[in-house]
C-alpha cells in the first residue's frame, strides 16, 4: 500500500514537473514572438493607397490626359481617349463607382493592414520593395481581385463588396464566400507567398499539397494576427471542420494511395475552389469544405518547420519528399 502511495506521488510529481516545463515553454515562445513582432513593428514602411476608381468615376474630357500620365498601367494605348471617356459615363459603370463608395469611402483599416503586411515582407523578404498601390474597378473581374506585377499592387474593389451583393448573383456561392473586404489583405499576402513559392514543378498529388502549405505558412508569417480561417479563405465553421477532422482526412488520403498519384483529378477534388471536397462518401461531402488538400499540406509544411532547424529560404527550396519525410506530421487527432 505504502508502495501504491508512493508510486502515484512520483506520478503526481511527475505531472507537475511536466505542467511546469510545458508552461515555461509557452512562456518562452511568447516572449520570442512579443521580441520578434515589436522589432518588425519598428521597420519603416510608406505608401499611399491611389484612388484610381474614385479619379476614374470623376473623370472629364480635362483630367483624362493627367490621369493617363499618372496611370499609363490602366490604360491600353488601342483605346482612342473617347472611349475611356465614354466607359466611365456608362450606366453600368457609374452604378458601379456609387456601389463602391458607398462601402469603400473610408480606406484607413485597409491601410492598416497592409502596413503590417508590408513590414513583415520587409522583415522575411528584405530584397522586396514596398510597392505603389493601386485601387481600381475591373468589371467584377474576380479571378483577378489582385494582381502583383514589378512593384505594382493593383486592387479590384468591386470584387470585395460583400458576398451578398446583387453585383453577384449569377456567381456560383462557393466562389463569392470571400468577395468581403475583410479579405483584402489575405489575398494580398497570397498574392505575395506565390510569388516566393514559385509554380508547383511536381505532379505528385503531395507536390502540390506541399506547394499550397508553403504558401499558407508564408501567410502565417506575414499575417501572425489573422485568423487561420481568413489565411486559408474558409469560415470559422469550414476550418473548425478542417480541424476536427484532419485525422480522419488523412487516413483516406493513406488508405487510398493518394500521395504519389499524379492523377489531375485529384487537384479539382481537394486542391481547387468548389463548393466541397469531394471524398465521395456522402456523410463527408456534405460537410467537408474546399481545398481540404491545401489544409493537410499547411499542416504538414509547419510541421517540418517545427522538427527542423532550417530557414525560410530552406523551406522555399525543399522538395515535397523531403520536407514530407523530415516532417513527423502526425495529424491532430
Amino acid at each position: 500500500m505504502n508502495y501504491l502511495k508512493r508510486c502515484r506521488n512520483i506520478r503526481v510529481g511527475n505531472f507537475r514537473f511536466l505542467n511546469l516545463a510545458i508552461v515555461f515553454y509557452i512562456f518562452v515562445s511568447c516572449s520570442n514572438e512579443n521580441k520578434l513582432e515589436k522589432e518588425i513593428a519598428e521597420i519603416s514602411v510608406d505608401f499611399d493607397i491611389e484612388r484610381f476608381d474614385q479619379l476614374f468615376a470623376q473623370l472629364t474630357p480635362e483630367s483624362l490626359p493627367e490621369l493617363k500620365n499618372n496611370f499609363p498601367f490602366l490604360f491600353s494605348e488601342k483605346y482612342e481617349d473617347s472611349i475611356w471617356f465614354k466607359r466611365s459615363q456608362d450606366t453600368i459603370q457609374q452604378e458601379v463607382n456609387k456601389e463602391v463608395e458607398k462601402v469603400f469611402s473610408d480606406l484607413s483599416e485597409e491601410k492598416r493592414e497592409l502596413h503590417s503586411l508590408f513590414q513583415h515582407i520587409q522583415y522575411y523578404f528584405p530584397q522586396i520593395k514596398v510597392p505603389r498601390v493601386v485601387t481600381i474597378t475591373n468589371d467584377v473581374d474576380y479571378r483577378n481581385k489582385v494582381v502583383l506585377s514589378k512593384g505594382l499592387l493593383v486592387i479590384s474593389l468591386d470584387t470585395y463588396l460583400g458576398k451578398d451583393h446583387h453585383f453577384y448573383e449569377s456567381i456560383q456561392k462557393y466562389l463569392r464566400q470571400n468577395f468581403n473586404r475583410q479579405y483584402i489583405v489575405s489575398d494580398v499576402a497570397s498574392a505575395y507567398a506565390k510569388n516566393q513559392v514559385g509554380p508547383i514543378r511536381e505532379r505528385t498529388f503531395l507536390g502540390n499539397l506541399i506547394s499550397f502549405g508553403k504558401e499558407l505558412y508564408i501567410k502565417d508569417l506575414l499575417l501572425p494576427s489573422l485568423s487561420n480561417a481568413r489565411k486559408i479563405g474558409y469560415t470559422e465553421e469550414q476550418y473548425e471542420w478542417a480541424e476536427i477532422n484532419e485525422e480522419q482526412i488523412w487516413r483516406y488520403f493513406i488508405e487510398k494511395q493518394l500521395l504519389y498519384s499524379t492523377d489531375s483529378e485529384l487537384m479539382p477534388r481537394f486542391m481547387y475552389p468548389a463548393p466541397f471536397s469531394k471524398f465521395y462518401l456522402e456523410e463527408i461531402d456534405k460537410e467537408a469544405p474546399d481545398r481540404i488538400g491545401q489544409y493537410i499540406g499547411w499542416r504538414i509544411v509547419a510541421s517540418y518547420m517545427e522538427n527542423n532547424n532550417v530557414s525560410l529560404q530552406q523551406l522555399l527550396i525543399a522538395d515535397a519528399e523531403t520536407i514530407f519525410n523530415k516532417s513527423k506530421y502526425k495529424p491532430k487527432r
